[in-house]
């Protein structure tokens, strides 16, 4: 007589990923609690990178500052540098010239491009996918050519200036990059070829990671992240910014807010992107790149070899800083991971009396355990990257 089968006992069981696991884009702790392969809650632990960049904000002054802001997100830094520029010109006023405007909507949309590629490149290569990787640098490595030549540097630029930008473009700047737009919508089109219609790709993707509008808004997600959704929100249409109400450019949206989707909608954004730069380059005209007013803009280079007057102003700006005004401003900005602002106040000195950045990673990892709960621990990888967070702009 064959024995009755005993009942097997299952017990729910808590994995560790991270801190320094290789695929959570940043030193990010997951706590997932399994049952089998199913994901019953992830809780996300954050900290490990934090810098205390705001509190240090407050004790610069607000030139000082531009050196800090591109630090927080280290894959688009423009949109940090230009956030923050954006809310202390608001408080002080500032004019700034049409050339320094077109100037940074060409840099911030090229940053937003090479963001976008190391997305498409690493949430790839999450799913073992390592062809697109070498794809994606390739372009990417141009546009970080195109920065050194700019701003003497390939991250952190520090090239936003309040009132302006700190130099002119280089004469080399706008042929090569006609050259890349010339061929980058290609080059979309060859890293959609490598993944779109796979059915591995389909597989781990469609239907994994679903965030409805209505749980996309309560999370607070914005961004590549909302609009997946089906949300149409972005700060460049809806509070405009640096002359982008005059651009002309669409708005991608997906349809079942699914990995599959956050995927797509990024690489569109890219298309679009490189559309906006197009129009700016034929708006580029010569003209001043800061606003000439001597409280806040430092003398122009050339005139500190031959005036005290500007080689003095110039020292004091250094050291001292300039007053601001007592007030608050804040001015929401879209970038590569959703909205980002800067909430400045002022009580009338030359540092800031608080910083506080609204940062758009820190609210999208607040959707990761609603579209993991019920998938694979092996979809979980994938869902995380589809929501592109950057650990810096998370713990700040």
């Amino acid at each position: 007589m064959i024995p009755e089968p005993k009942e097997l006992r299952t017990e729910e069981m808590l994995l560790n990923m991270g801190p320094q696991h290789p695929s959570t884009h940043g030193v990010l702790r997951l706590v997932v609690k399994l049952a089998g392969e199913e994901v019953l809650d992830v809780i996300p632990h954050i900290g490990y990178l934090h810098t205390g960049f705001e509190k240090t904000m407050e004790n610069r002054t607000f030139h000082q500052n531009i050196t800090f802001s591109p630090r927080m997100d280290y894959l688009h830094s423009f949109a940090h540098d230009l956030a923050y520029a954006l809310s202390v010109e608001k408080l002080v006023g500032a004019e700034v010239p049409e050339r320094a405007r077109v100037i940074r909507v060409i840099l911030n949309e090229l940053s937003r491009i090479a963001s976008h590629l190391i997305f498409v490149a690493s949430g790839l290569l999450d799913l073992g996918a390592l062809t697109p990787y070498f794809y994606t640098f390739r372009e990417r490595e141009t546009i970080l050519d195109l920065f050194e030549w700019v701003t003497g540097q390939r991250f952190h630029h520090n090239y936003i200036r309040i009132g302006g930008v700190k130099e002119d473009l280089p004469e080399e700047f706008v042929p090569e990059l006609k050259k890349f737009l010339d061929t980058f919508d290609h080059r979309v089109d060859d890293y959609q070829g490598l993944f779109v219609g796979s059915p591995i790709f389909e597989g781990r993707a469609r239907g994994v990671g679903v965030i409805s509008p209505e749980d996309a808004i309560a999370a607070g997600l914005t961004g590549g992240s909302l609009r997946a959704s089906g949300v149409n929100y972005d700060a460049r249409k809806a509070y405009p910014y640096c002359g982008y109400e005059t651009y002309d450019f669409e708005v991608p949206l997906g349809e079942r807010g699914d990995t599959w989707d956050r995927m797509v909608v990024r690489l569109e954004e890219m298309r679009q992107a490189a559309r906006i730069i197009r129009q700016a380059v034929q708006r580029l005209e010569p003209g001043p790149i800061r606003d000439p007013n001597p409280h806040f803009s430092y003398p122009p280079k050339e005139l500190l070899a031959t005036s005290m007057e500007a080689l003095i102003f110039h020292f004091k700006l250094a050291t001292e800083g300039f007053e601001v005004p007592p007030g608050e401003a804040y001015v929401p900005t879209e970038s590569a991971r959703g909205e980002l602002g800067y909430y400045v106040v002022s009580d009338g000195g030359s540092l800031p009396y608080r910083v506080k950045v609204r940062t758009p990673s820190f609210f999208n990892l607040q959707a990761l355990p609603k579209a993991a709960k019920g998938h694979f621990f092996q979809d979980l990888v994938a869902i995380l990257a589809s929501f592109d967070p950057v650990l810096g702009d998370v713990d700040r």
